[in-house]
């Protein structure tokens, strides 16, 4: 379902496109919503001792409806605040527990400054960009399942639990902005989130993990 609204978006965003459109210049502000999906790249450490050697996690992909803020610093030069609700990820086992399942759920909180450069004239209808900032993740609202108690010892009445510490990293972005009409515009980014964080399980036991994200963002904007 978040699949299939994250490319409608897209295709709404492409196939709108049109000429006479609101300047995005200088002091312009730019409210948008859409959608935004976060695909992990992760390269996991050990689980530290006692385990099985080359105990590694995997975290899975979300979607989830976002948002946010730009502002035309300059007719080329903007800020930008991307706007979201929490995206909610599966913890797998890896490695040598690869086939064991979902281990737990995380759900994460991005937080994210960015500085864009928009290439073209203010009223261009096309205006490609490229961003870069910084971005700092909560991990918070952790549930480990039964799997990870039956790997680490935990019992029913004493299971095993899950969390992960917060970590920031640098964000590079590359999108495209196109003038719709009017006020309206539409909005295609991707971006890479380079960005580090350690599991701690109840039993003292962590995993270090790198993440490293690539978040896809459509939606569609209202200028003023």
């Amino acid at each position: 379902m978040k699949k299939t609204t994250l490319l409608s978006l897209a295709a709404v965003a492409l196939a709108c496109a049109a000429s006479g459109a609101q300047a995005q210049s200088a002091g312009t502000f730019i409210a948008r919503l859409g959608a935004t999906q976060i695909s992990p790249k992760v390269d996991s450490g050990d689980l530290s001792a006692p385990s099985l050697a080359g105990t590694k996690i995997d975290v899975h992909k979300d979607t989830q409806f976002t948002g946010g803020i730009t502002y035309m610093w300059t007719d080329n030069i903007a800020i930008d605040l991307p706007i979201g609700l929490a995206f909610k990820h599966d913890v797998v086992g890896a490695g040598a527990i690869d086939g064991v399942g979902k281990l737990g759920t995380v759900k994460s909180l991005p937080i994210t400054l960015l500085a864009q450069y928009r290439f073209f004239d203010a009223k261009s209808t096309f205006r490609p960009y490229v961003g870069a900032g910084a971005t700092y993740a909560r991990f918070y609202d952790t549930h480990a399942t039964a799997a990870l108690s039956g790997l680490t010892g935990g019992t029913p009445s004493n299971p095993t639990t899950l969390s992960m510490k917060n970590a920031g990293g640098a964000s590079i972005q590359l999108g495209a902005a196109m003038n719709l009409g009017g006020h309206w515009t539409a909005d295609v980014s991707v971006m890479k989130v380079f960005i580090k964080t350690t599991g701690k399980l109840s039993t003292g036991q962590t995993i270090p993990a790198t993440l490293n994200p690539t978040a896809v963002q459509v939606g569609i904007g209202y200028a003023f």
